[in-house]
């Protein structure tokens, strides 16, 4: 069995898991492959999309006006689309607000910019607590709020999914666009952690 199919999974999970033992059985592809395929979507290919969203938009004001304005149509500039984008809002985390999302009804989520959902994302507690106490959330995952800092959260759905513009980390002024979305990660643009500082 693959590493990432060795936790408890719920009914959906066990039918994929049963299904890739079989097709591992059969030899039509190798835990290695599944193995490998997983850790591109989840660490490369989306988040990576995400990441170059994030830093154009740190760098060119008008692409930013155009990404908070028309989320789809601003990433189709880069290339970057698919199903679960069409609905694509994103929110812009500020001195004075920082956004966070979540999908209380099940793991709604944008795959063509953030990747594969890690699994706390399609938890129970984090999709109750996000809403309940969302500044216990983000301090469970290192990151302090003022408490002069009205915090948003963001109930992603079928109709909508979400992408926080992180805050351009300070020190940055002279980097260049594929310097800062080297700075930019999956949690960062879900909205509970900063982007990394430089």
């Amino acid at each position: 069995m693959t590493t990432h199919a060795a936790r408890p999974l719920p009914p959906a999970g066990e039918r994929a898991a049963a299904l890739e033992a079989l097709l591992v059985a059969k030899g039509v592809i190798s835990a290695d492959a599944v193995d490998a395929v997983v850790d591109a979507f989840e660490n490369e290919i989306g988040p990576r999309h995400g990441a170059r969203v994030v830093a154009r938009a740190w760098v060119d004001p008008a692409f930013r006006r155009r990404l908070l304005a028309d989320a789809p149509s601003a990433i189709a500039e880069l290339g970057v689309g698919g199903a679960e984008a069409e609905h694509l809002v994103v929110v812009e985390n500020t001195e004075d607000v920082r956004n966070l999302v979540v999908c209380t009804l099940c793991s709604c989520y944008p795959w063509p910019v953030l990747g594969i959902p890690p699994l706390w994302y399609k938890s129970f507690a984090y999709r109750s607590r996000a809403v309940s106490e969302p500044r216990a959330v983000l301090r469970e995952f290192g990151t302090e709020v003022p408490d002069d800092v009205e915090v948003r959260v963001w109930d992603a759905s079928a109709e909508q999914r979400y992408l926080v513009l992180p805050e351009r980390p300070e020190g940055t002024g002279e980097w260049t666009e594929e310097q800062l979305a080297a700075l930019v990660t999956r949690d960062s643009m879900i909205g509970v952690t900063r982007a990394a500082s430089p």
